[in-house]
This record gives C-alpha cells, structure tokens and sequence, in this order.
C-alpha cells in the first residue's frame, strides 16, 4: 500500500490520519503478534475466511489494479502482517476476522504460498473458509466475458502425456493424453488422484450452488468494451449475453492456451476427468495448485475441504470468433490488454465479496454449519 504520508504530501498529516482509520490499531496488533512470537506465547488469530487471489502490482495502491486491491481498500483489509515466507504481505481485518494473501502468478508459487499461510502457527484456519477469487479465460459458448463462474470442479490441464499435434495420427482430435493410457480420452479414465497427482479436485457442489444462489442476481460491471468484443461472437449466444453469474467449471494449467482447437480439448478433457459430471467454463492458471496444497492442509487437520469455493470471471475469451484468428486474438489479448480485464477485476470482488460478508458476519451459523451441505 502506498505510504499515507506520501499520499498526502507535505503538510498532509490530517490526511495522513485520516487515511485509514485503523492505523494505530493495525500497529499495535502486529507489534503485539512480534512480542507475543519472540516469547513464545503467540495465540493463533482467529480466520473465518481467506480470500485467495493471485496477483497485485508494486504496493496496493497499483494502477490499472490487480485482484487484491478491491479487497483491501472495500472491503477491507486494513492490518498488514509481515509474510516473508510467502510472496507478499497478507492483510487482515479483525473484525470480521478476514485474512487476505496473495499468492503470485502460476501454480509454484501458489501452491508454496497456500501450505506456507497453512501452517503459519500465527493462525488458526481449521474452520476457516477459503475462496479464490480471479480472473481467467472463458468459453464464449458458455458466456460472456466479464462473467463469474463458480466452480464445482477443477481440472488440471497440465498432468499428461503430449505428443506434438504436427506428429500425433490424424484421427487424433487432440495430442494430450491421459496418464496410463495411450490414446486420447480412452476409457475408462484412470482414477482421479494416482502418484502422479491429483486431476480432478471436486469442490463441494453444495457450498458452490449456495454462493450462486446468494449472487446470481448481482449486477455485474458491463462497457463498451465489453459490447463491442461480445458483439463478434454472433455464433454463440451466451457470448453476446451482458456479464452473469453461473456455475461452471475451471480448467487449470501453467500454459496460456488459446483458440478453438484447444477451447474443444478443454471441454472435452474436462468432461473425461469428471465422468460427464462437469462443464468447462473458465481457464485458469493456479486453482489446481491452490487444491493441491488444501488437500494436504486438510489431510493434517489444518483446512477442511468442504468450505473451499473457486471463482474466476472472464477476462478475455479462449476462442475467437468465427472466422477469426487464434494468433490474433493471442495478439490483441494477451499481448496487448484483455477486453475485460477491468470488469473482471471489478466483478470477481462484487461477486465474491457477498459471499465472504455472510459467512464472516453469520459466524454462529457458518462457523458449525457449511451452507449447502457437505459433500459425504
């Protein structure tokens, strides 16, 4: 976060005061946890709730901004605790008892920043809710750009075999092949989790059906932009829709992937891992790693899978429009600015922030009770 006092510039000091209204309690906190930790006497913080994202740029005050900025300003998140084991500092608010993090782009240092936070001995997160909540790609066939999708399942789009599609049969429609087999999407598909990883996270449909229903009406952030990049999706008519809220599914892999032949692949790959049971709807770099390391936080008592929840909201789409190019919109997307990138990053924190609001101000209720039911 930007200094208050630079904020204000000289002869600011009221401003400087002013800024954040829990400044000196924020001090006093983190001086307290050092003195507490240096004697050996630290009482674990309470955490209702952990809002994942991934990324932010230099202080907290970045401009455009990235998926943290909205929480810590609105939400907010105004205590700052030192996390040097992680990949930035966290942010906190005690009353609601809402921890923050960071995690750093791309599954290496998601899944080495969720186990760090989960073993901080700071914390106690036994109880605690964890929601991701970013920004992705997504299928013009199941919506719009600027759209929020809550995930049922996660898919990893990296675990497999490869062979390059120049050199793979030509009745292979894809050259990524399940582990232990040999051919693409032969079945039966092997187990979900082997020693090679895990493939399928299922999340808890239940919790998951529960945040979109609590968020399905919400008004979602819509522009010219986004009219005019919807607009050339005349094919597909979830793609010409203003931004929504829906379930759907994420596919997670560490490659930027783009274009029709791959957008098939991800339908098809997801479908194959969860026995028809998913639709792939968003892609996405860290959700698998950020499961990977709940699951063994969960196996040592530290996490409880059922209250973990997946959101991603479309930045940029995986496909072109009929007609168009994937190197193009490679060109104009990637390289160049996501058409929704700040819609998205305005409707990842309108949509989840409802969420974490309830559970962390109904804490008699959700702290016993996972809305929605646990999954068996």
């Amino acid at each position: 976060m930007t200094d208050a006092r630079t904020a204000a510039g000289a002869g600011g000091r009221s401003r400087e005061r002013s800024a954040w209204p829990w400044a000196r309690a924020a001090a006093t906190l983190v001086l307290a946890l050092a003195a507490a930790a240096a004697a050996g006497a630290t009482p674990p913080l309470p955490v209702r709730v952990v809002v994942v994202t991934t990324f932010e740029g230099q202080g907290d005050a970045a401009k455009p901004p990235g998926e943290f900025q909205n929480w810590v300003k609105r939400y907010p998140l105004p205590i700052e605790l030192p996390f040097p084991q992680g990949h930035r500092a966290l942010r906190y608010n005690a009353q609601d008892q809402v921890l923050g993090i960071v995690t750093g782009v791309g599954k290496a240092r998601a899944a080495a920043s969720i186990m760090a936070l989960g073993l901080d001995p700071r914390f106690d997160l036994r109880k605690a809710y964890w929601i991701l909540a970013g920004i992705g790609g997504i299928d013009p066939e199941r919506a719009s750009v600027g759209s929020a999708a809550w995930a049922s399942h996660v898919v990893d789009g990296d675990l497999a075999y490869e062979i390059d599609a120049r050199e793979m049969p030509a009745q292979w429609p894809t050259g990524i092949v399940a582990y232990d087999r040999s051919t693409p999407y032969e079945r039966p598909a092997p187990p979900a989790e082997t020693d090679s990883g895990i493939v399928d996270f299922d999340l808890n449909a239940g919790l998951a059906a529960w945040a979109f229903a609590l968020t399905r009406g919400i008004v979602l952030a819509d522009d010219d932009t986004l009219r005019r990049a919807r607009a050339l999706y005349t094919d597909q008519a979830n793609a010409q829709r203003p931004p929504f809220v829906l379930l759907g599914d994420t596919l997670a892999a560490d490659r930027f992937w783009i274009g029709a032949r791959m957008t098939d692949w991800a339908d098809q790959w997801v479908l194959y891992w969860t026995r028809g049971e998913g639709r792939f709807t968003t892609s996405a770099e860290e959700d698998s790693a950020y499961l990977q390391a709940l699951t063994f936080l969960a196996r040592a008592g530290r996490a409880e899978l059922a209250r973990v929840l997946d959101l991603r909201t479309g930045s940029d789409f995986t496909m072109p429009p009929t007609g168009g190019s994937a190197a193009d919109l490679l060109k104009s997307e990637a390289v160049g600015n996501y058409a929704a990138y700040d819609a998205a990053i305005e409707n990842a924190y309108l949509v989840g922030s409802p969420v974490v609001r309830e559970l962390a101000r109904h804490w008699a209720r959700y702290g016993r009770t996972v809305p929605g039911g646990s999954k068996p």
